[in-house]
């Protein structure tokens, strides 16, 4: 494999990271008819500070961990609204 082809170790990482937890979210919707986009929101502001409160220096495998799952908690939030004003335009 050339260098121009080969797929860097950190972008795996965040795409399996992605991926598992958007599937991760979607489950807890499923399973959970409470679950709002509010609860989401909240975990999401959790993140946003535990992203800003790196005092210890995390390391780089848990910063990709940490920034593609709040990217995953982003994507979905804006997915549901998204579909939320598909379903009721005002």
């Amino acid at each position: 494999m050339s260098m121009g082809t080969s797929v860097d170790w950190r972008d795996i990482k965040y795409k399996e990271t992605f991926e598992a937890e958007v599937r991760g979210i979607q489950r807890r919707r499923e399973a959970d008819p409470s679950c709002t986009i509010a609860d989401l929101e909240g975990v999401l502001q959790h993140l946003y500070h535990m992203d800003g409160a790196d005092w210890g220096g995390r390391g780089e495998v848990q910063d990709i961990t940490l920034a593609a799952t709040i990217a995953a908690y982003e994507h979905t939030i804006a997915q549901w609204k998204a579909l939320l004003i598909t379903i009721n335009p005002s």
